[in-house]
C-alpha cells in the first residue's frame, strides 16, 4: 500500500460526495482511504458506508464524537500506507494530486512534500503558493521560508503536505487533543523537527472551501484569536528553539515574534483581481454527453482534452500559458530547432503570434536563437527549459498509463502495434502534397 487518504468527517453531507469522488476517480490507485465518521448526526455516515461496499479501498470508519484531532488520529493507528495524505469532507483534490505527491516524494526521496493549492470563493477560485522553487530544502531551510509568513495557510495546513508513515511511528507523532486551534500546524512542526530532506510541489493539487462550520473556518472574534496565538506561541518558538542554534536562533528572535501579529490567512478570491478565475477555469472544460455513441471523433475530443489537461498543469507549474507551452513542446521534440513558420505552421497559429510566444520565453531565458538568419532564425530550448521537456515527457508517460489502465502486458503491446500502424496510415494519406499537407521538403 503506497498512499494512505484519510478524512475526518462530521455531518458533511452536502460535500462529501464530492470530495470522495476525487479520491477515487484520481489516476493514482494504490491507496486506501479511510472516511473517519466523527458522530455525525446526518447521513455522512449512510453515504461513507455505501462507498466502502463498492470501492475496497474504502473503509469506512463509525465512531463517537471526539473532534478533529482525535479522528485523524484514530485514522494514523489504522493507516497502512507508506505516505500518509490528509484531505477535508469540505474539500476535494485534483486527478493528479496523489500522483504528482508520490512521484516528487519518490524523484528527491523528501520526508515531507508540500504543494501549492486552489482557494475557492463561491464560482470563483484563484492558485495560493508561497515557496517558488523545487529544489530540496533542509529543515532548516523550510523554516526560514515559514519564518517569513507564518500565518499563511500554505504553511499552517496538513492537507497540501504528503508526509512518510515511517517518521509517524517512529518518533510517535499525532494532534494534540487538547488544541482546537492551529492543531495541523503544530503537528506539521513536530513532524519538520524530524525530517531531513523537504521539498515544494509548484502545482495546486488541493482544492480548499472556506465553508462555516468546516475543519478550518471558525467563528472567532479577534480577542478570542490573540488568546489562542499565545498558546500556540510556545510550541512556534519551541519548534525554532530545536530547529537552530542557540546564536540561530537569537538572530531570529524578531523574525519568529511575527507570528503574533498576522493572523492565519488564505487570501480570499476575489472576483476581479488578477490571478482569479471562475471555477471549472483553472483546467480545460470537459462535456461528457452520454448520448454521443463511441467512435474515432469523440475518442478524438477526450483524447485532446486529456492532453490539453496535463499540458495546463505543466503551464500552472511555471507560471506559462498554453500556448506558451505548446511552443516548448514544439521544440523539445525538434532537437535541432524549429523556425518562427515551422511552428506556426506546426500549431496553425499566425507567425506574429509565434513570434510574439517566442520572444517571451527567450526573454524567460526558456529559448535560444541557435541560428540567426534574415527571415528563417533557428529557435531551440534554452537551459532553463530542460525540465519541463522532462515534464513533458512525463505528461506523455502518464497519458499512456491512463489509456492503458486495466490491459495486460500483451494486450498494451498489441494496442501500441495498432495504434502505431494507424498512425501511420493517417500520415501516408496526409502527406499526399495534393491534399494540402504541407511538410519540412514542401514548404
Amino acid at each position: 500500500m503506497k498512499v494512505s487518504i484519510i478524512v475526518p468527517v462530521y455531518n458533511a453531507q452536502e460535500s462529501l460526495r464530492r470530495c470522495i469522488d476525487s479520491v477515487l476517480g484520481q489516476e493514482f490507485q494504490d491507496f486506501e482511504l479511510l472516511l473517519m465518521d466523527d458522530g455525525s448526526q446526518d447521513e455522512s455516515g449512510v453515504i461513507i458506508d455505501e462507498y466502502a461496499k463498492k470501492d475496497s479501498r474504502v473503509c469506512a470508519v463509525h465512531k463517537k464524537n471526539s473532534g478533529v484531532s482525535d479522528t485523524r488520529n484514530q485514522a494514523l493507528d489504522r493507516a497502512k500506507g507508506e505516505y500518509i495524505q490528509f484531505l477535508d469532507a469540505d474539500d476535494w483534490i485534483s486527478s493528479d494530486a496523489t500522483k504528482l505527491f508520490v512521484r516528487k516524494a519518490e524523484e528527491t526521496n523528501a520526508d515531507m512534500v508540500i504543494s501549492d493549492f486552489y482557494r475557492v470563493v463561491g464560482k470563483h477560485i484563484s492558485v495560493k503558493g508561497d515557496i517558488d522553487t523545487e529544489d530540496v530544502m533542509t529543515r532548516q531551510e523550510y523554516g526560514d521560508r515559514m519564518m517569513e509568513n507564518p500565518a499563511d495557510y500554505y504553511y499552517g495546513v496538513i492537507w497540501n503536505k504528503l508526509f512518510r508513515r515511517e517518521i509517524l511511528e517512529k518518533y510517535h507523532l499525532r494532534m494534540d487533543r487538547d488544541i482546537s486551534f492551529c492543531e495541523d500546524f503544530i503537528f506539521a512542526m513536530d513532524y519538520i523537527l524530524h525530517c531531513e530532506r523537504i521539498v515544494a510541489l509548484n502545482a495546486p493539487t488541493y482544492y480548499y472551501v472556506k465553508t462555516e462550520g468546516s475543519l478550518v473556518a471558525k467563528n472567532m472574534n479577534l480577542k478570542k484569536i490573540a488568546a489562542m496565538k499565545w498558546s500556540v506561541m510556545q510550541y512556534y518558538d519551541d519548534f525554532y528553539q530545536k530547529l537552530h542554534t542557540e546564536e540561530e536562533y537569537k538572530s531570529r528572535k524578531l523574525e519568529i515574534l511575527s507570528f503574533l501579529i498576522g493572523f492565519s490567512k488564505d487570501d480570499a478570491s476575489i472576483p476581479g483581481i488578477p490571478g482569479t478565475k471562475r471555477l471549472g477555469e483553472e483546467l480545460p472544460a470537459v462535456y461528457l454527453f452520454d448520448r454521443l455513441p463511441d467512435n474515432i471523433f469523440v475518442n478524438h475530443y477526450y483524447k485532446s482534452k486529456l492532453i490539453s489537461r496535463y499540458l495546463t498543469a505543466i503551464g500552472l507549474r511555471y507560471n506559462l500559458k498554453m500556448e506558451d507551452v505548446a511552443v516548448l513542446m514544439v521544440l523539445h521534440f525538434v532537437k535541432t530547432g524549429a523556425t518562427i513558420k515551422e511552428i506556426a505552421n506546426y500549431l496553425d497559429r499566425s507567425q506574429a503570434m509565434i513570434l510574439a510566444t517566442v520572444q517571451k520565453l527567450i526573454w524567460k531565458k526558456m529559448v535560444q536563437i541557435q541560428k540567426v538568419e534574415i527571415t528563417n532564425s533557428v529557435y531551440t530550448l534554452d537551459a532553463e527549459a530542460m525540465k519541463i521537456g522532462r515534464d513533458i515527457e512525463q505528461a506523455i508517460a502518464d497519458f499512456h498509463a491512463v489509456c492503458y489502465q486495466g490491459m495486460s502486458k500483451e494486450d498494451r503491446i498489441k494496442y501500441q502495434q495498432l495504434e502505431e500502424c494507424a498512425e501511420k496510415n493517417i500520415q501516408r494519406i496526409l502527406s499526399d502534397p495534393n491534399r494540402g499537407m504541407m511538410s519540412e521538403q514542401t514548404e
